[in-house]
């Protein structure tokens, strides 16, 4: 099983974790990822606000090269998956565009390439089932709310589960071990970059999910998105001194939870690069484990 990797500018950066906890997960898991060499931004929001061609253009060079090697592009970022899938979406649906798409980035995209979420490959062509057999650590007794976002799964036309109530998150977390929590805000924004241009703005949309995953009774939350986790961990004690509240809310990337379960050490997934520290949950997990071992 094989795919293009395309990590984005933020896996990097800001969500290296989420490069370290992917890849481990894939050797893991018997998954080759070929990172597109000499890979370019997708354009993320701001060649979409710019510009429609530029917009699709930039995604459109990392596709033709996934496609000359006859890959799909397995891709960690919610905003890199969407721009990219808009892009194969728009060149499968009209010839002039394709034509016009591959004169621009001087090389052939016919859209037979396509933009797979991360999230996607692991849960339906791996397979829960595959994935729960390789389980090592399950995460019993750890209540975790699944946090989609608003763009992974939306618009309908490009995601690939249920827009308002996706399940595919929760399905793994259940594979893992540990218990997936039911609550309203899995698909709410998290109001992106608002967070850093507009804190009045922004800081008061991540409290409401904070507040929500807290009431709910989770341990912790799980996303799939680098914006998603700066701005619900980074961010966390900025909302948590604004509106008087302490959260202690770890939040992880799913492939990160997946690591631990698959007995991954915790370090070589990027878990202590968290701002709120998850070193207690991880705790509490390897007591239950060794409950377990000698019981």
């Amino acid at each position: 099983m094989k795919y293009a990797y395309y990590p984005g500018c933020s896996l990097s950066s800001t969500g290296i974790e989420y490069d370290m906890s992917t890849r481990k997960v894939a050797k893991a898991l018997g998954v080759e990822l070929w990172e597109i060499p000499e890979w370019n931004c997708c354009g993320a929001s701001s060649a979409h606000l710019t510009d429609h061609l530029l917009a699709l253009a930039l995604p459109a060079r990392n596709l033709a090269i996934a496609e000359e090697q006859g890959l799909d592009m397995a891709i960690p970022c919610a905003a890199c998956y969407v721009r990219t899938k808009a892009t194969e979406v728009e060149v499968k649906s009209s010839e002039e565009m394709q034509k016009t798409i591959s004169e621009v980035i001087e090389r052939k995209y016919t859209g037979q390439s396509r933009a797979r979420a991360l999230l996607d490959v692991f849960v339906n062509d791996v397979g829960l089932d595959s994935i729960n057999a390789l389980v090592h650590k399950p995460l019993k007794g750890l209540k975790v709310v699944s946090y989609y976002g608003c763009l992974l799964v939306r618009p309908p036309k490009y995601g690939f589960d249920d827009p308002e109530d996706p399940q595919s998150m929760d399905k793994l977390v259940e594979a893992l071990g540990a218990t997936p929590v039911d609550w309203a805000f899995k698909t709410e924004c998290c109001s992106g970059a608002h967070a850093i241009a507009k804190s009045e703005v922004g800081l008061p949309m991540i409290e409401k999910i904070l507040a929500a995953a807290k009431e709910s009774g989770a341990d912790c939350i799980a996303t799939a998105c680098p914006l998603c986790m700066c701005n619900l961990d980074m961010r966390q004690g900025q909302a948590g001194s604004k509106f008087g509240r302490s959260y202690n809310l770890p939040v992880f990337y799913f492939t990160e939870l997946m690591g631990i379960a698959l007995g991954i050490k915790p370090e070589e997934l990027g878990v202590n690069k968290h701002f709120v520290d998850a070193s207690g949950i991880i705790k509490k997990l390897n007591e239950a484990e060794g409950r377990r071992e000698t019981a």
